[in-house]
């Protein structure tokens, strides 16, 4: 594996619509051997199926070696609740948050009800959130509210959009060497804050 990333076990979580074949996420997949958690419905995900599956894919880790998990959109939000509840979450030894999708929004509480509310507790892990200045899905504001509320590192991605395909990230080499340095760091991010959806 490259750039000497010190865990083999890259748990990749994608968005409520999933990765297609050229999402970075989906390149990382190729380029690395990451394993990406397969959730059942993409399309009408329900908080509860989904970390049902991520605990599988933690528990089916190799025993003795900690996870990182790469998450994007719904997934960042699906890494907060499933630290919430999971008795594993030991297992995990930092995640790295890309344009998390805000669920409390007027135009996808709806679509997306079982999200809701967003846990807001610290992750029990090291973890650095990557948050959009032009995300349809979640204002910058509001990705900076959760990045302290769950206590990541949080940095400026600039102006992809929702970094997925069409942002033109492409491989994104910048990203993977987050993960790289994440993964290397044992330094947690900002301390806890309420991430009330009426702030923004």
């Amino acid at each position: 594996m490259s750039d000497n990333v010190p865990t083999p076990q890259v748990l990749l979580l994608a968005d409520w619509q999933n990765a297609g074949p050229t999402h970075w996420l989906s390149r990382w997949q190729a380029a690395h051997g990451y394993r990406r958690v397969v959730q059942h419905d993409g399309l009408r995900p329900l908080r509860g199926d989904w970390m049902m599956q991520l605990e599988e894919a933690v528990l089916e880790s190799k025993p003795g070696l900690s996870v990182t998990l790469v998450a994007h959109g719904l997934g960042c939000l699906l890494v907060a609740a499933w630290a919430v509840h999971s008795r594993h979450r030991h297992r995990v030894k930092a995640a790295l948050l890309v344009a998390p999708t805000d669920v409390e929004r007027e135009a996808l509480r709806a679509l997306l009800a079982s999200w809701s509310p967003i846990p807001c507790q610290p992750l029990p892990f090291n973890s650095i959130l990557v948050g959009s200045r032009d995300d349809p899905h979640c204002s910058f504001e509001r990705a900076q509210a959760l990045a302290q509320a769950w206590g990541s590192e949080f940095l400026d991605g600039g102006q992809p959009g929702q970094t997925n395909a069409e942002s033109g990230r492409g491989a994104w080499p910048q990203g993977h060497a987050l993960l790289v340095r994440l993964s290397e760091s044992g330094q947690l991010g900002a301390g806890p804050k309420r991430c009330s959806a009426n702030q923004y």
